[in-house]
């Protein structure tokens, strides 16, 4: 028995030692770490103090402390930024759809500030600034070396105030200026309209608005064409949505998916990491989907197209978008402020991560130019058919209705025609929707019944 309790003792002593041994080192670079960390703050304290006490003028201390916190944010990733109050409450007003600007979102690269796209039926949109131009100045005033937030500053103003920025375009030779007319931007999260019996959503923004406005102009466009049956496809358009709300994102992809992940967030701790599935329910009942796309389609438009994309849900048509795969937390500061921080970066169903690459399109269309009718040329002038030629013999075996669906389907044919020559990228999705429509099992099923 003695010799068992030795033994016990010895095991407990070795531990002991052993814990000791490897413990030792670990608080000691942990306090040397900690000692480093305390030694910087004194730096910094210093260097505030001497900005304080000796600048040629007199400082606001409360800006210079806002400008020190910005900076610690901004050297972390493009996205992660201080908002003081005014401007976080200008971004909680901006989610709820409303907001006054010039209609543009913006991100910064190597200090140099960059449209992501402007938004749909606002100033910038009418002033023709398009995704990929780089601001360089503001009213003659140069933005590099400013945070991306003090170049937003520059650019908001009085409602019906004018600005004039100056952008660097790719494939302009020289600078140009813009002047543009600020106003109070009114979004409008979802526009729908027929196309034919193909129902189009254009899907600018996502806030807590998009979700109601894509479900009740779907509900609208079903009851216009007749009931669900009628309805060949939806196309669901992100081009140039810059992103919003995840919720809101979450919502739509979750409109037309009955089971399964839509998408996971996967922060620092495995703990951080969130997963979000759909709910049963798709609100066309399985009709064909087309999700468009470009380089302007970020964030919260590349969770929605992933998601359809990885279920085998919709066709993305279109091109790369742009690649924004990362997720910011707004956190409230003491003061009123906020500080938005990237937690986690997302991943979709087949747990791909976009960062940095963006969703391929299922078929990859360019945007083509409208097309301009030659100077002199009978646009006009009609298709020489077998119908045209003199004394062909006429076809007297069609019933009323059947030419009445001859003249309906011609009438389309040439509404898709003229769309092509406005929007050739929709156009092509059209198509498409058409053609997944007509290899429906369940369209086939209802038109033998």
């Amino acid at each position: 028995m003695k010799k068992f309790v030795m033994a016990a003792l010895g095991g407990t002593a070795a531990g002991v030692l052993l814990t000791t041994q490897i413990a030792g080192p670990l608080i000691a670079q942990e306090t040397e770490a900690n000692g480093s960390v305390y030694e910087q703050l004194d730096l910094f304290g210093d260097v505030f103090e001497r900005i304080r006490s000796n600048y040629v003028e007199e400082v606001d201390e409360r800006q210079l402390i806002e400008a020190a916190i910005n900076g610690m944010l901004t050297s972390l990733d493009p996205h992660s930024s201080y908002l003081p109050p005014r401007d976080f409450d200008s971004m909680q007003v901006q989610t709820r759809g409303e907001f006054g600007g010039l209609g543009i979102e913006v991100t910064q690269e190597e200090g140099f500030v960059r449209v992501i796209t402007p938004m749909d039926g606002t100033p910038a949109e009418e002033a023709g600034i398009e995704p990929g131009d780089f601001i360089t100045h503001v009213d003659g005033e140069a933005l590099l070396g400013l945070t991306l937030e003090e170049a937003v500053d520059l650019m908001r103003g009085p409602v019906g105030s004018e600005i004039t920025i100056t952008l660097v375009r790719e494939g302009e030779e020289d600078p140009f200026d813009v002047t543009i007319v600020r106003d109070r931007i009114r979004l409008t999260a979802v526009r729908h309209r027929l196309e034919g019996n193909t129902a189009i959503l254009r899907v600018s923004t996502f806030n807590d608005q998009t979700y109601p406005n894509l479900r009740d102009g779907l509900a609208e466009m079903i009851e216009e064409v007749g009931g669900i049956e009628n309805l060949d496809g939806v196309v669901i358009d992100l081009r140039n949505n810059p992103g919003g709300l995840l919720s809101a994102a979450i919502r739509v992809a979750d409109a037309f998916l009955e089971q399964g992940e839509i998408v996971s967030t996967r922060g620092r701790r495995p703990e951080d990491s969130e997963r979000y599935n759909s709910t049963p329910g798709d609100l066309i009942e399985g009709r064909p989907v087309v999700v468009l796309i470009n380089g302007g389609s970020a964030s919260a438009s590349e969770i929605v197209a992933g998601a359809l994309q990885d279920h085998r849900r919709a066709v993305v048509v279109g091109t790369n978008s742009f690649g924004k795969g990362s997720v910011q937390s707004i956190m409230p500061v003491q003061g009123d402020g906020a500080m938005r921080l990237t937690t986690s970066l997302y991943y979709t169903p087949s747990g791909r991560s976009i960062q940095a690459l963006g969703v391929a399109p299922d078929i990859l269309v360019e945007q083509r130019d409208p097309v301009e009718t030659a100077e002199g040329e009978d646009a006009d002038r009609p298709a020489r058919t077998e119908a045209s030629l003199r004394g062909s013999i006429e076809n007297s075996q069609l019933t009323e209705d059947q030419l009445r669906t001859r003249e309906e389907e011609q009438a389309r044919a040439e509404a898709r025609a003229q769309l092509r020559n406005e929007d050739y990228q929709l156009a092509y999705a059209i198509d498409i929707l058409i053609g997944l429509n007509a290899l429906n099992p369940v369209r086939t099923a209802e038109a033998q019944n």
